[in-house]
């Protein structure tokens, strides 16, 4: 594992688990929400967004967090490795709601100094809204990409619950994979 891709809806622990992946394995950390999102919550154009991910997963160790599709192509044409945390969606929400909600109200800095507002999270553009539309595609299209062709050269784990995580995050310190 050199270049690893922690996947997964929105609340799953992408973040978190990838940080804990890279301090481990001493690589490089690489949070795609960073390189996309422009200030004000602007996604930022797709050609800077792919030159941004592209500089960033130049190098031979990274772990990148998130699931954009319109990267995906850069991100898992160099990826060795991908973690899919595919916890039960009630788990993933319950902790996306809890999320958005401290961030709401502590108006908790993240990418380009933006911040979730509690009127955001009840808005159209709603992160709790995006996780209930993108958990069942989610569900349906990565065991699709796992058993591609076009992605052969990765090796695929799938995480079902955060108990397991966290043993194989234990096993990383051991130098077991």
């Amino acid at each position: 594992m050199q270049r690893i891709n922690v996947v997964g809806t929105s609340g799953s622990g992408k973040t978190t688990v990838a940080r804990r992946i890279a301090e481990a394995l001493r690589f490089p950390h690489v949070e795609l929400d960073a390189l996309h999102w422009e200030p004000g919550w602007e996604e930022a154009p797709i050609d800077v967004f792919r030159e941004r991910v592209s500089e960033s997963t130049r190098g031979s160790q990274w772990v990148v967090d998130g699931n954009y599709g319109k990267v995906r192509d850069i991100v898992w044409g160099r990826a060795d490795t991908v973690v899919w945390l595919d916890y039960g969606f009630p788990r993933i929400f319950l902790r996306l709601l809890w999320r958005t909600l401290r961030r709401g109200v502590l108006r908790e800095r993240l990418w380009n100094d933006n911040r979730e507002s509690l009127t955001l999270a009840l808005s159209k553009d709603s992160i709790l809204l995006w996780a209930i539309k993108s958990y069942p595609k989610n569900k349906e299209e990565y065991p699709k990409w796992m058993s591609s062709l076009e992605y052969a050269h990765i090796r695929f784990l799938r995480q079902d619950s955060p108990r397991e995580t966290e043993a194989w995050l234990k096993s990383l310190g051991s130098g077991s994979d």
